[in-house]
C-alpha cells in the first residue's frame, strides 16, 4: 500500500458483480488486485495504475497457491471472494446430476473457505475477509423453495464461514457474508430488482463500514442483517 490508500483483493472479477466491485473500489481511490479465471475484456478495459489483474481458478489448488506466492509482498485491507456458480440452479436437487451438484458445492462453499484459509496471512492488520453469499443461503428465510443446490451451497458457505471466523477469532480480522440483492446479471436475469451499479455501491458502503471490526456479520447490500 502507498500512504493511506486501501488495498483490495477481489476474487472472481471478470464480469458481473466482481467487475462492478473492481470499478467501484478503483473510483473510491483503492488499489485493487482482481482475479480472473480466463482473460476478461471487462478488466482489460479498466486500465489503471492502481489495478493489478491476476489469473487463477479458485477450484485449482495449485493455481491458488501460485497466486499466494505471487502476492507474497501484498497486504490487503479487504479480501473479497466473489466467485461462484449457479449451474442448473432452477432444477430440483434430485434432478441435478451428482457431479454437477458436487461442483456447485465445491465452488460456492469449499473453495472460498480454502482460499480464505490460505490468504488470511495476506490481510493487513484488522482487515476484512468477505464472501459473496446470498439471502438464498438463509435457512430461516427459505419460504419459497427453489434454487435448491444453489441455496444449499450458500447455506454451507455461511456455516463454514462461521467456523472459519471462530477458528481465527483471536487474529484480529473480521468476516462478512454479503447478499448483493437480486441483481440484473447473467445469473440474476433481466427481471431482477436492481442493477449492478446499485448493488456494488451498496456492498462497497457496507464493506467500508465493516473495516476494523471483528466478528462475523451476514448482511445485505443495504447493510441490513439477515437471519441465518
Amino acid at each position: 500500500m502507498t500512504g493511506t490508500r486501501r488495498n483490495a483483493l477481489i476474487v472472481g472479477a471478470s464480469r458481473g458483480l466482481g467487475l462492478g466491485l473492481v470499478e467501484t473500489f478503483l473510483q473510491r481511490g483503492w488499489a485493487v488486485t482482481a482475479t480472473q479465471r480466463s482473460p476478461s475484456g471487462g478488466l482489460a478495459a479498466l486500465a489503471s495504475d492502481t489495478l493489478t489483474v491476476e489469473t487463477a481458478d479458485i477450484d485449482d489448488d495449485g493455481a491458488v497457491a501460485a497466486l499466494h506466492d505471487r502476492l507474497a509482498h501484498q497486504r490487503y485491507d479487504l479480501i473479497f471472494v466473489v466467485a461462484g456458480v449457479a449451474t442448473q440452479a432452477h432444477d430440483p436437487a434430485h434432478d441435478v446430476p451428482r457431479e454437477v451438484a458436487a461442483q456447485v458445492y465445491l465452488t460456492n462453499a469449499i473453495s472460498p473457505i480454502r482460499f480464505a484459509e490460505l490468504f488470511r496471512d495476506r490481510l493487513a492488520g484488522h482487515g476484512l475477509i468477505a464472501f459473496m453469499s446470498s439471502v438464498l443461503g438463509s435457512v430461516a428465510l427459505n419460504e419459497s423453495g427453489g434454487w435448491e443446490t444453489y441455496r444449499a451451497s450458500k447455506a454451507a458457505l455461511n456455516t463454514l464461514a462461521i467456523s472459519f471466523e471462530i477458528r481465527h477469532r483471536d487474529e484480529g480480522f473480521g468476516v462478512a457474508l454479503l447478499h448483493p440483492g437480486w441483481v440484473r446479471t447473467e445469473m440474476g436475469g433481466e427481471e431482477a430488482d436492481i442493477d449492478v451499479g446499485t448493488s456494488v455501491a451498496g456492498l462497497a458502503d457496507v464493506i467500508e463500514g465493516r473495516l476494523g471490526k471483528t466478528g462475523i456479520a451476514y448482511l445485505d447490500y443495504t447493510g441490513a442483517t439477515l437471519a441465518w
